[in-house]
């Protein structure tokens, strides 16, 4: 079992950084891979990042690779999103999640446990 509190949006022009950051609590984090995902008004929820339990692997989604950065810390039960070079198209509310399934997965219906979530608006 797992909780996620998602922080860290905000209101920010295109070409800003902004760090999102998520909290678990609990003790089994470590055995989980962590994703992001995000969701804009009328669109469906799509993938942005995803780390596997160790953090030695990550996979990004090909709108946001080389923009943004995932991280983790295991001893302290988070999980960091690194947005920099932030575009219009990024404005959406952002999402983590848990998955207890075996490998890389990017599907949404592989995460169990999820944020509340937190919304980023990047305006010009």
């Amino acid at each position: 079992q797992v909780q996620l509190v998602n922080s860290g949006g905000g209101l920010v022009q295109a070409g800003d950084s902004l760090r999102l950051s998520c909290a678990a609590s609990g003790r089994t984090f470590s055995t989980y891979a962590m994703g992001w995902f995000r969701q804009a008004p009328g669109k469906e929820r799509e993938f942005v990042a995803t780390i596997s339990r160790s953090g030695a692997r990550t996979v990004y989604a090909d709108s946001v690779k080389g923009r943004f950065t995932v991280s983790r810390d295991n001893a302290r039960n988070t999980v960091d999103l690194q947005m920099n070079s932030l575009k219009l198209e990024d404005t959406a509310t952002y999402y983590c999640a848990a998955s207890s399934n075996l490998g890389i997965v990017t599907n949404q219906g592989a995460y169990t446990y999820w944020g509340q979530g937190t919304q980023v608006t990047v305006s010009s």
